[in-house]
């Protein structure tokens, strides 16, 4: 049962990126931007179909949590990118509907807001950034992913 010990090991990879993102943020006090956002999202599709690819072993559900993986890392090396200045972000990294807000509610709004900008890096290990450690880490799950998929792709149930 070598794979199902893979598939595990994969999904609790998702979720202690997700914890450590989310630890940043709470306990850190750093607020994610817009593309740290989307870093996030695939590793939750990671997850879901990771479990659901462990309780029914269908084969191409490993693919799309490694889709889901890969997606992560491509948003990370995105944003690693903005961050070294190699090509330019998005104008803004945070929008939300305001039209119901007045005058006076939009600008407190707007100044008790925290500024996170996407081309600033906030934190570092090893001069990685966060969405660097990202791009990494997503990229070997990607692989790892793919790999449970090659390695049983004649057991599962297809």
């Amino acid at each position: 049962m070598i794979e199902k010990k893979l598939v595990l090991v994969a999904i609790l990879c998702s979720v202690l990126l997700l914890s450590g993102a989310l630890a940043f943020q709470y306990i850190g006090g750093y607020p994610p931007c817009k593309l740290c956002y989307w870093q996030r999202y695939p590793h939750i599709i990671a997850i879901f179909f990771g479990v659901l690819y462990f309780y029914t072993l269908i084969a191409k559900i490993a693919y799309i949590s490694s889709g889901a993986s890969f997606l992560s890392a491509s948003f990370g090396a995105y944003h690693f990118g903005i961050e070294q200045g190699f090509w330019p972000g998005p104008n803004t990294c945070s929008s939300g509907d305001v039209s119901t807000l007045s005058t006076d509610a939009l600008i407190e709004q707007i100044m008790s807001a925290p500024i996170t900008k996407c081309d600033e890096v906030v934190w570092s290990f090893l001069d990685i950034s966060m969405a660097g450690w990202n791009t990494i880490f997503s990229a070997f799950l990607g692989i790892l992913w793919i790999r449970i998929f090659m390695k049983n792709k004649n057991k599962a149930v297809v």
